[in-house]
């Protein structure tokens, strides 16, 4: 795998270039000059600028002490993930997985080229430790797709001109270092004239500043949504959006990745059902299969992962007298024999056609939705609707369940009614942009339901898995004491969480009709 390196900078521009002495500042005790250094860097995306609308920055740089390939994934403001790979001909595979939800069929090809002259300071404490590395980097860019021009400045030039030039300070905290110094060093660099950059990185500059005429990058997010359409195609697209982002995440392994992603697709799928006022349910049901397919092969590792933390915690709160037998070990090995090949088989569904057939159904869906009349409504009224509905139904599934003696069935339904506060809260969180606090209750109601069915649900599969594992242990003539114990446990937990029920059911009083709140 790549190398990782996390990126917290902050870039600056100043018309003179010149720097104040930043000796002093914080547990700054030294400047350090470090010379120049010559870099040259060729920047690849696609020819819509996928990349750059994304904040994602890929290029092959020689010069300096990193050469090689580098591709930067936003992380929060002014921090990056710097992942680098070996100089090559080719964009690295590993590097072209990361970008592939992105990219999906289009090329890469280089489309800028960026040579600057470096010129480094170190920041050190009273001790020499680094600190933080300043650099005022003089920069040109060349455009290599699309136009040929002439060479300009920022300050007036001609917009058919494929080269840009300008001078950037940069200042990078050093690996471990304390982000407050970042801003102090801001204090000092403010006060002496010099301003934050406005670009979030240089390719994002020289892309603009070297754009040919009649240049089109992807659009930008739509504007503030103000019918019931609106509303759950920004919601599409909000969901969407963090689908693809999470992509690179889940392949990097990155903990709550999978997680994460498999909520979003759930709620793209909930949002497909709750609105079938909005879109036609007719077209948009093969996409709604597919979300259900790709949400339950990105929780098969999941719920395994819950279900082994949690035996594993009721164990070791057993005082060590009631453990008889191999249970730790037998423990271990069958959520090791679970978890075999989880991963791979995860990668393998990200690297296949049919998601990536998914990615570019989304896209089509926002794109040309199959709208409804409703969807030109007023949205408090048809989300207030749809949101009334699901709150109903919740209402219902979750009287089945308690009508129902304690046992397999109550399990079942009381699993279905989870469900169903799930695609509540969601439809909460899909109307609370038009229906504002109103949307509150609802969605805190299902929201706690969600909760305790989804701890009730876990130790339906915690009793089911102690079934399994005594076995086991019988078949090896070894004690299935402490797995009976464990099981016990679960059934009391069970009851206790049934008992709150009756409460919580108290509180989902009708929610209205789609009425305009207030």
């Amino acid at each position: 795998m790549a190398a990782v390196r996390r990126e917290i900078e902050r870039k600056y521009e100043s018309g003179t270039g010149r720097l104040p002495d930043l000796t002093g500042v914080g547990p700054v005790a030294a400047v350090a000059d470090r010379g120049t250094a010559a870099l040259d860097a060729v920047h690849y995306d696609t020819a819509d600028e996928r990349l750059a609308a994304a904040g994602l920055t890929l290029r092959r740089r020689t010069g300096g002490t990193d050469a090689g390939w580098h591709l930067k994934i936003p992380v929060a403001p002014d921090v990056r993930d710097e992942i680098q790979a070996p100089l090559s001909g080719e964009v690295p595979p590993a590097l072209a997985a990361l970008l592939r939800a992105r990219v999906r069929g289009a090329a890469l090809r280089p489309v800028l080229r960026l040579r600057s002259t470096r010129a480094v300071r170190h920041l050190l404490d009273v001790r020499g430790t680094l600190l933080a590395v300043l650099s005022v980097d003089t920069v040109r860019a060349d455009r290599l797709t699309g136009t040929t021009g002439t060479a300009h400045t920022r300050g007036g030039h001609d917009d058919r001109s494929a080269t840009a030039r300008w001078t950037e300070i940069e200042v990078e905290l050093a690996e471990d270092g304390d982000p407050a110094l970042l801003d102090l060093l801001d204090d000092r660099l403010r006060a002496a004239g010099v301003r934050r950059s406005d670009a979030p990185s240089k390719a994002a500059r020289a892309l603009a500043e070297t754009a040919p005429p009649g240049h089109r990058p992807l659009p930008g997010p739509p504007a503030w949504p103000v019918t019931a359409g609106d509303h759950v195609l920004a919601r599409l697209r909000a969901q969407r959006d963090v689908v693809v982002a999470l992509d690179p995440a889940v392949r990097r392994d990155l903990p709550d990745s999978v997680h994460r992603m498999r909520v979003a697709t759930r709620r793209l799928r909930s949002a497909l059902r709750t609105h079938g006022r909005v879109l036609d349910r007719a077209a948009t049901a093969p996409l709604a299969a597919e979300l259900k397919w790709l949400a339950g092969e990105l929780g098969l590792d999941r719920d395994h992962e819950v279900l082994a933390e949690r035996l594993t915690a009721a164990l070791g709160a057993l005082p060590e007298s009631l453990v008889t037998g191999p249970v730790r070990t037998r423990l271990r090995l069958w959520s090791a024999s679970r978890r075999a090949g989880a991963r791979s088989r995860v990668l393998a569904v990200l690297d296949g056609g049919r998601y990536l057939a998914l990615l570019d159904a989304l896209d089509a869906l926002t794109a040309r939705p199959p709208l409804r009349p409703a969807a030109g409504g007023d949205p408090a009224e048809v989300l207030g609707r749809a949101l009334g509905e699901e709150h109903a139904r919740l209402a219902a599934a979750l009287d089945r369940a308690l009508a129902l003696p304690p046992g397999p069935a109550r399990d079942l339904a009381l699993h279905e009614a989870r469900k169903q506060a799930k695609r509540t809260r969601y439809a909460a969180e899909t109307a609370a942009g038009a229906l504002g606090a109103a949307a509150g209750p609802p969605g805190a109601d299902a929201k706690a339901l969600q909760t305790l069915l989804g701890d009730h649900q876990d130790g339906v599969l915690a009793r089911r898995a102690l079934r399994e594992l005594a076995g086991q242990a019988q078949a090896a003539r070894e004690s299935s004491f402490t797995y009976g114990l464990l099981y016990g446990r679960e059934e009391h937990r069970a009851a206790v969480l049934e008992a709150e029920l009756p409460r919580l059911r108290a509180r989902l009083r009708p929610f209205g009709t789609g009425r305009r709140p207030g």
